[in-house]
């Protein structure tokens, strides 16, 4: 039998390790061996999709088409992204994006720069 665990989103068996981390070939997920219930932190860090810690101040990438309320165009995949501020609530982060003005995006749609 196999140390490696089942992937945390989707549950897959067919998890391997790369260096110090576990992938899912059928998700894409990302992840430490380390459970972050176990870790004894207090708050809930804000993640980015791939599970990079995010801080106030990073630069991010956005990984999807998003389509914005009252906008003629999607934000596109590769949208960069300066100075973020990290807020509570759905909408994870607070950010100006060129071309949109000030905008809240999700974490789940981002990754770190």
């Amino acid at each position: 039998m196999s140390d490696i665990p089942l992937c945390p989103e989707c549950a897959s068996e067919y998890a391997y390790e790369v260096q110090d981390l576990f992938n899912c070939p059928d998700c894409g997920h990302e992840w430490s061996g380390i459970d972050e219930s176990e870790s004894g932190e207090d708050d809930p860090a804000v993640k980015d999709a791939v599970g990079n810690i995010l801080q106030d101040g990073d630069a991010i990438t956005v990984i999807k088409d998003l389509k914005v309320k009252g906008a003629s165009q999607p934000l596109k995949v590769g949208t960069k992204v300066k100075s973020i501020r990290l807020v509570e609530g759905d909408h994870n982060i607070d950010c100006k994006i060129p071309g949109f003005g000030p905008m809240k995006l999700k974490s789940e749609f981002v990754k770190k720069a």
